[in-house]
């Protein structure tokens, strides 16, 4: 029996611009929030809205996302018909390729959309923030008869030109699409959120790939080859939270708005719409006697003897007594000991930052930067990072880095 709906979740990217955090990790991996892994939320939208059959389609650095998805059970996505299934690329008779571009990595992967017969499939993105009802989204489409619609947000004008633009008449179909336009028409931009009625989906991969001269990409080839076409296509206007954490400014400052759900627009700790993730297994965490904490997440197995202010810290930290820690997004299993100082900056998995060591700093009018140390990374006693710095390596006792 066929699917109504099944979604593919493009979860290969290198995350390139998040530098340190992704030279180990897929982007849809990168921790987020305390408890999370940024792949969690579309995972979680799926499961909520009713869709119970997910291709992943991996591609760089898959291992850890690979292990962390494992069979689907914290998503309620370990089903014996459907599930989750992830999809890199593979050998077939023809030859072998990665997957060349979005429209190409759907292309390779036909025949796992075929064994489930949908009469739509949905593209999703994984590496986004965003707290979507696709169930709402696919009522859309069918109301409005549709071949394809594209979930928009409308953002301001001024950064309009930063985005691949839909152009929409009064009842919302699609007249025109900008890809990162110099002069827009438009403010409404695609989240990359794709429904397609699976006919036309395959006729246009088909063509797509016997294009020599195609990128195989969706905004590039397949939106305006559907737009030549004359197909029916939609924008569905979607106001909720959204972000792409594609920087390390994006990343830690949607860490941030964590801290402020009642104003930032993202509540993880809506018991309506749940974000699940898979359990650390960890004990509880435990604030020691002399410590402080304000305005902050602390994750299970935490140790916190320190202060902490307006902060992060996710599962297994260790906080040494006379340290410091405030506007700091801190991964798993990291240790800072003690009179360290870390502030406005970011420090991936099971970093160690040493005895009074400073890293980071407040923003001033001079100078403004999240300051990055990528995973496993050791931080010697007295060192100092800057700002801006991106510490790839270990840094010895005493020395600076800007």
């Amino acid at each position: 029996m066929g699917k109504e709906l099944i979604a593919m979740l493009l979860a290969g990217g290198q995350g390139a611009r998040l530098y340190a955090l992704t030279q180990k990790l897929a982007k849809p991996a990168v921790p987020f929030g305390g408890k999370y892994r940024i792949i969690d939320f579309p995972l979680s939208n799926c499961v909520n809205s009713g869709i119970d059959t997910v291709g992943i389609l991996t591609q760089y650095q898959p291992m850890v996302l690979n292990e962390y998805i494992g069979n689907g059970q914290p998503w309620d996505l370990d089903r014996l018909y459907g599930g989750v299934h992830i999809l890199p690329p593979y050998q077939q008779a023809s030859g072998s390729d990665w997957y060349k571009g979005t429209a190409n990595a759907i292309y390779q992967n036909i025949s796992f959309i075929e064994r489930y017969d949908p009469q739509y499939v949905i593209i999703l993105s994984g590496d986004q923030i965003c707290k979507q009802d696709y169930s709402d989204f696919l009522a859309f489409h069918k109301e409005k008869g549709a071949e394809f619609s594209v979930a928009v947000m409308e953002v301001p004008w001024e950064e309009a030109s930063r985005f691949g633009l839909m152009v929409a008449d009064e009842n919302d179909k699609i007249t025109e699409f900008q890809e990162k336009p110099k002069n827009p028409k438009s403010n409404l931009a695609s989240m990359g959120i794709y429904i397609f009625n699976w006919d036309i989906l395959r006729k246009y991969l088909e063509e797509d790939e016997a294009d020599p001269e195609s990128q195989n990409d969706f905004g590039n080839n397949i939106i305006p080859n559907l737009l030549r076409d004359g197909r029916e296509m939609y924008a569905y206007h979607f106001d909720g939270y959204w972000k792409d954490v594609g920087t390390i400014s994006s990343l830690w400052e949607a860490n941030m708005e964590v801290l402020d759900p009642e104003h930032s627009g993202i509540d993880l700790f809506d018991e309506q719409w749940k974000i699940y993730s898979r359990n650390s297994g960890m004990t509880g965490h435990r604030i020691g006697a002399n410590a402080k904490v304000e305005n902050s997440m602390i994750t299970d197995g935490c140790r916190v003897n320190g202060n902490v202010k307006h902060s992060i810290l996710f599962a297994g930290v260790t906080v040494e007594e006379g340290a410091e820690i405030e506007d700091a997004v801190i991964m798993g299993g990291v240790v800072i000991k003690s009179g360290a100082v870390v502030k406005h900056c970011i420090v991936a998995e099971d970093a160690v930052i040493g005895n009074n060591a400073v890293v980071g700093a407040m923003p001033t009018a001079e100078e403004d930067g999240v300051a990055t140390i990528a995973s496993g990374v050791k931080i010697g006693g007295m060192a100092k990072i800057g700002p801006k710095a991106m510490i790839y390596n270990d840094v010895k006792d005493g020395d600076e880095q800007w």
